[in-house]
């Protein structure tokens, strides 16, 4: 059996469990093994050492590497130690320091975003929400968690009949669409996504909503010269696209179009400290995808007059979002298969279930931040809860 191969997983994963390897079995710890690890195919030195994440995700992907356990719960015994993998930088340069340039930022986001509105039909709940659900009692179902989620932001931003609002990153629309038929304000909605424009579109007619809303295929850099004002700003899960460099324009862009004592939510993955991303995961799942960490978006709001009102961590419920939606997903599983194969739907059921873990392990984290541009005493004194 490899001795490498033996001594860098037991570096890199702190509980008891069995390596196998053809006919050859070892024990790697002192307690009892929590589960067996099937190495059809030995790991490469060199592709471990460039990049951990890599070389078990794509072994994964092809079918080398089998667990006996369920995914999640193998992966949730060593994603804390993350710290330990290894990531040679120089030689993923080009992977991990993607250009932040207009052209290469769609292009990333749709290739993420625009795989098909059927495939994410298929394991997104009724609402078409793909970012973090809001449990607020223990029997939620993830639909009622996502509409949780909606009112609790819309809570947050103190809507009032007639106000303006703008989400950036809009994705299927059903927050705008739960704003304007809720509190009667009027939105507007700007992605990079051709097939989540197209869909959004579609609901504002078919729904009645034209007088309220519309959707743009719009660069948020190009916000500040739209003309566009509003009382109200929102973005849901794609300040991760933003990328870091990046962060001051994206402000400067939300400054452009608030109005003077507006709010702004944003609503984010955030990691404890800046770093630079996963390989494996911009690789397959999200390219030039950048986690920010919350204390650098937090410093850079009072260089635009912009107060903190709120900070809530969400991550907790993130877990769970992400377990539903992995339950989901395999639910249809031989429907993916059949449509896109059976390496594609090793590979996102991976990444449900590594971010799932990720977000247990308080490797990453998920916050709502809500600031106002300028003082503003109109408020409630109380937090929304």
């Amino acid at each position: 059996m490899n001795g490498f191969v033996v001594d860098y997983l037991e570096h890199i994963i702190p509980v008891s469990f069995i390596l196998k390897m053809g006919d050859e079995e070892k024990k790697i710890g002192r307690e009892n093994p929590r589960f067996t690890v099937d190495l059809k195919k030995n790991l490469d030195k060199k592709e471990m050492l460039t990049s951990t994440s890599l070389s078990l995700g794509e072994a994964y992907m092809r079918g080398d590497i089998e667990v006996d356990r369920d995914l999640y719960e193998v992966l949730n015994c060593f994603m804390g130690e993350m710290d330990k993998f290894t990531a040679d930088k120089s030689a993923l340069k080009k992977l991990i320091f993607t250009s932040r340039s207009r052209k290469n930022q769609e292009r990333e986001v749709q290739s993420h975003y625009d795989i098909g509105n059927d495939f994410y039909r298929l394991w997104l709940d009724e609402t078409m929400s793909y970012s973090c659900g809001y449990f607020k009692e223990e029997g939620d179902s993830l639909y009622q968690a996502q509409v949780n989620k909606v009112d609790h932001i819309l809570d947050k931003l103190s809507l009032k009949e007639g106000m303006t609002l703008l989400d950036i990153g809009c994705g299927w629309g059903y927050l705008l669409k739960r704003a304007a038929k809720e509190y009667g304000v009027r939105g507007v909605g700007i992605t990079l996504s051709e097939e989540q424009y197209q869909k959004f579109s579609r609901d504002i007619e078919e729904e009645g909503l034209s007088d309220l809303l519309q959707v743009k295929r719009l660069d948020y850099r190009d916000l500040k010269k739209s003309g566009m004002e509003f009382e109200r700003v929102v973005s849901v899960g794609m300040m991760e696209h933003v990328g870091r460099g990046s962060y001051e324009e994206f402000m400067e862009n939300v400054d452009a179009v608030l109005k003077d004592r507006g709010l702004c939510l944003l609503h984010f993955i955030s990691a404890l400290e800046e770093h630079e991303g996963d390989a494996w995961i911009k690789k397959y799942i999200f390219p030039g995808g950048v986690i920010p960490s919350l204390r650098e978006i937090i410093n850079i709001l009072p260089d635009y007059h912009f107060y903190t009102l709120d900070v809530e961590s969400l991550r907790r419920h993130y877990n769970k979002t992400l377990l539903c939606w992995r339950e989901n997903f395999n639910l249809c599983r031989d429907k993916i298969i059949e449509d896109k194969g059976e390496e594609f739907a090793r590979m996102w059921e991976l990444y449900l279930a590594a971010c799932a873990a990720t977000f247990q392990n308080g490797i990453v984290d998920i916050h709502q931040i809500l600031i106002s541009k300028g003082v503003n005493n109109e408020l409630a004194l109380n937090r929304v809860v």
